[in-house]
């Protein structure tokens, strides 16, 4: 396959691609009669990752001069804690970024409310595979409209990597002792350590083999990551040459920041991901907030955020025909042999995702030891 490096990504993590943490960073607990946030009326309050898309300056600048709505952002560092904020700021969100794994959670948990299609009108421009998927939809009604997805797979010095490496047992390499860098993130550690033994990523049968894979990485794991932001400045004191990472933080990092950052999805596979954007059950301002999911979604806005700063693909196809001819991540995601090697991420049981943090929580201990 052709070099990943040379293409627009696919994006977050999370993804910005992505994925889901395993242990909250904030307050685990409901509290209960928790008081709304005052908040100004015209206000868009979104809760993301930091540095995703929704608070490009630009963007948001445009928003307001368009709509008179004025955004304002809190961040979240997992999914998890994501939840969280939603449980205990009850009326202090309009909009919140989902992984296509979360959404369904947080619908059943009424921390998010339906969507009215009607209100978003580049609605019916979005791929139906992303749009109508059961993990964007509860109940025969939609929480959640698709905005983009991706791929996390592994990112590497191109000063250190003459050539891409092709495989998930470069990560492996002896030759790489104290060179790896990982996400923090238990979800996200098992699924590989799951596609590095062969098995199903998200409901692997053997979690012992999954272990014991993922503490042969103990001599050569140099840094655990938690954010974008850590991830480029670590990668730029040359603290690590080879990493997970979100596939449109990687360009950011190559294009933003300059850093000589590759990027490829390994033979023995990646994890694909969507994300989608929701209305805050509590919303001060759902009007708001539909019109704000709506603008991320529009293909004006998707252009310049690809082209300006590196977007993961768009679930709105007339926004990725519209990028221009030369735009390499074109021919990126016509690369139906990469696509192909993807497991996408799927909901887990609350036993499931105890049991990934559990297993993380030790290998954790053993690379401290």
């Amino acid at each position: 396959m052709t070099e990943i490096s040379k293409f627009r990504s696919l994006g977050r993590s999370n993804r910005r691609q992505f994925l889901a943490g395993a242990t909250a960073l904030g307050v685990g607990a409901t509290v209960l009669g928790a008081p709304r946030i005052a908040r100004a009326a015209g206000d868009v309050k979104v809760l993301n990752w930091q540095g995703y898309g929704t608070d490009e300056a630009w963007s948001v600048d445009a928003f307001h001069k368009a709509t008179g709505n004025t955004v304002t952002h809190d961040y979240y560092n997992s999914e998890s804690e994501m939840i969280t904020k939603m449980r205990t700021n009850p009326g202090g969100y309009d909009v919140v970024v989902t992984n296509c794994a979360w959404n369904n959670i947080a619908s059943k948990e009424g921390l998010i409310q339906p969507l009215d299609p009607a209100k978003i009108p580049h609605w019916a421009d979005l791929n139906p595979a992303f749009r109508d998927s059961p993990l964007l939809n509860d109940g025969g009604k939609p929480f959640g409209a698709a905005w983009v997805w991706g791929i996390t797979a592994i990112a590497y010095s191109t000063d250190v990597f003459k050539e891409s490496p092709a495989t998930l047992a470069t990560l492996w390499d002896p030759k790489l002792k104290k060179r790896v860098a990982l996400r923090d993130d238990g979800i996200e550690a098992v699924s590989f350590g799951a596609i590095a033994t062969g098995q199903d990523m998200n409901h692997p049968a053997d979690l012992a083999k999954v272990k014991a894979k993922l503490l042969e990485l103990k001599s050569n794991v140099a840094l655990l990551w938690s954010s974008e932001d850590e991830w480029n400045k670590q990668f730029a004191a040359k603290a690590f040459d080879i990493s997970v990472y979100w596939s449109g933080s990687a360009l950011r990092s190559k294009t933003q920041f300059k850093l000589p950052v590759g990027y490829y999805v390994p033979k023995e596979g990646g994890i694909g991901w969507f994300d989608g954007l929701a209305v805050v059950k509590d919303s001060p301002n759902p009007d708001g907030a539909h019109a704000f999911i709506n603008w991320m979604i529009d293909p004006k806005f998707y252009v310049e955020w690809a082209t300006k700063v590196g977007a993961p693909a768009s679930a709105n196809p007339k926004a990725m025909e519209a990028l221009p001819d030369s735009d390499p991540s074109k021919s990126f995601y016509s690369d139906q042999e990469a696509i192909k090697r993807l497991q996408f991420m799927a909901p887990l049981s609350d036993k499931e995702k105890q049991d990934y943090s559990d297993l993380w929580a030790e290998v954790k201990t053993a690379f401290a030891g």
